[in-house]
């Protein structure tokens, strides 16, 4: 009789229901959203599925077949689109990288207190909001142009920078553009530093490079490993400058994979080809933002915790 009078009561069915209703009620507004994203994004990937495994060209429509695997295979086995995989990494890397280097820099600027700050920051934060297609017309006529551009202008001379340079081009219109990107993620970081702990450490005698070095660059090893694999997960996809500024010239110098599959799509009209490529693009992405996603709950777990 004991043991029974002791034993804890089983929870009422009524409140189990209640509460996975409640659950469903919370949730019911986001199921439009649901439902759009499924429609815009997920639809046509399953479409591009099916085209990629078709041998379809647009200039012969009555000979559509069924191919498999082979578009994947040209894919992965064609020079051109080789070459475009390989200006995609480098790329994306040299992007991803100049521009959280100068992220950092003007981050640990923008993080002392100093006259206009506020304008400061609303002038770096500028460049990120551009549309990325005006910003390559931008660079390419008003920075890089041989006769009337800002470089030559400066520094004399008549160099053709696109045509000399093509992918420091490239790179250095994303970097103008991602760069405050970064400056943002790591300002955030920065200030989540604890300031007892860098005074405390200034007091037993760490200099500004130790502090730096043992104590900074650690505490923001989570925000730059999302700021490379947020910026690597946008860059991937870059079409607008390597259109408007290089064309994927000269030659293959620039193509990168999104270029290619333009060309491919609209240049050789083949369908098929050109959805085996983009569907390797999507799963490359997918990679990279598992990454990110873990990151991002990694750094949610931190801040739970505090």
């Amino acid at each position: 009789m004991t043991d029974l009078a002791t034993r804890p009561a089983p929870a009422p069915v009524v409140e189990k229901t209640r509460s996975s209703k409640e659950r469903w009620v919370r949730r019911a507004p986001l199921l439009p959203a649901l439902i759009f994203a499924i429609i815009v994004t997920q639809l046509p990937f399953l479409v591009t599925l099916y085209l990629s495994t078709q041998g379809w060209n647009a200039l012969r429509p009555g000979q559509r077949e069924f191919v498999g695997l082979d578009n994947y295979v040209t894919v992965l086995t064609d020079t051109r689109l080789r070459a475009a995989l390989m200006n995609t990494v480098l790329l994306t890397a040299g992007a991803v990288i100049f521009s959280l280097i100068l992220g950092l820099v003007l981050a640990i600027l923008l993080d002392r207190k100093f006259l206009g700050r506020g304008i400061v920051r609303t002038l770096l934060i500028t460049p990120f909001l551009v549309m990325p297609i005006a910003a390559a017309l931008l660079w390419k006529h008003a920075i890089y142009n041989p006769t009337y551009g800002l470089i030559n202008g400066l520094f004399g001379g008549s160099t053709d920078w696109v045509s000399s340079y093509p992918k420091a081009a490239v790179i250095a219109t994303l970097v103008w553009q991602w760069t405050p990107f970064m400056m943002l993620i790591l300002l955030a970081g920065l200030q989540s530093q604890s300031h007892e702990v860098i005074e405390a450490a200034r007091v037993d005698g760490a200099n500004a490079w130790q502090i730096f070095r043992r104590m900074t660059i650690p505490h923001l090893r989570q925000y730059l490993e999302l700021g490379a694999l947020l910026g690597s997960i946008y860059l991937v996809n870059t079409f607008d400058a390597v259109f408007t500024i290089t064309q994927g010239g000269p030659g293959t110098a620039t193509t990168n994979l999104p270029y290619e599959i333009y060309l491919t799509m609209f240049r050789k009209f083949e369908y098929g080809e050109a959805s085996a490529a983009g569907v390797i693009v999507v799963i490359l992405t997918i990679i990279v933002a598992t990454f990110a996603l873990r990151v991002i709950s990694g750094l949610f777990k931190v801040e739970a915790n505090r």
